[in-house]
């Protein structure tokens, strides 16, 4: 109960105010995001900022099905920032680094079979500033082993530029996001649904809405 409280007020404090004063996060495809778990959302990853804008297209009491897949090496590395990223933000901290004596994908199973939401980053750790990078083996592997299970792409834009890699200071910044309809791995006919769900996100960020955009604001470097 302290967590889920906790969580409501950095939302409500921080999260929100930031989004909406600082940045202007506008969505388009709100209607696609998966209601109830297990769901799984896949995006795009530039930021520390991915994660909280994801959550926050959610209200209030949904917070807790949501469940972001993050690096323990990173999040889990003292112990306020592990107390913090496991009860306010709610992550399911995967090993990258060492020796690997079970499937490191578990924890993500386990989120699944409780109808949780997994927030997931096929790319595995944030890239360049609005590029978006090959996808790796992960989502297939999620994918197959739940074939009934709704898959959500998301790109996002802008939020490399608002707060990119190694950069600690917000730059205000016009951040967009596109939810794409869920597609399932059972409805999708190809061998290779990692490379499907890349060429979904790369065809979002080339297709008209972004063009209008850009044509729109011109300073903006797609």
């Amino acid at each position: 109960m302290l967590g889920r409280a906790l969580q409501i007020l950095f939302f409500c404090l921080i999260v929100k105010p930031v989004l909406l004063i600082i940045l202007g996060v506008r969505v388009k495809g709100h209607e696609n995001l998966p209601e109830d778990g297990p769901a799984i959302l896949i995006a795009n990853h530039n930021s520390h900022l991915d994660t909280l804008v994801l959550m926050n297209m959610y209200s209030l009491r949904n917070l807790r099905k949501l469940r972001p897949v993050a690096a323990a090496d990173y999040f889990m590395k003292t112990p306020l920032r592990a107390w913090l990223s496991t009860n306010v933000i709610n992550i399911i901290p995967i090993a990258r680094k060492g020796k690997r004596t079970s499937d490191p994908l578990e924890p993500i199973y386990d989120a699944l079979d409780n109808d949780q939401i997994v927030i997931f980053y096929p790319e595995g750790s944030r890239g360049e500033p609005e590029k978006i990078a090959d996808f790796k083996r992960g989502i297939s592997i999620l994918a197959e082993k739940y074939p009934d299970v709704s898959v959500a792409p998301i790109l996002t834009f802008g939020l490399g530029k608002a707060l990119p890699k190694g950069d600690p200071v917000i730059v205000p910044f016009f951040v967009d996001v596109i939810v794409d309809k869920p597609c399932k791995f059972k409805d999708c006919k190809t061998d290779d649904f990692s490379e499907f769900l890349e060429q979904k996100l790369k065809t979002l960020k080339n297709g008209q809405y972004f063009a209008d955009y850009i044509e729109e604001n011109p300073l903006v470097d797609a």
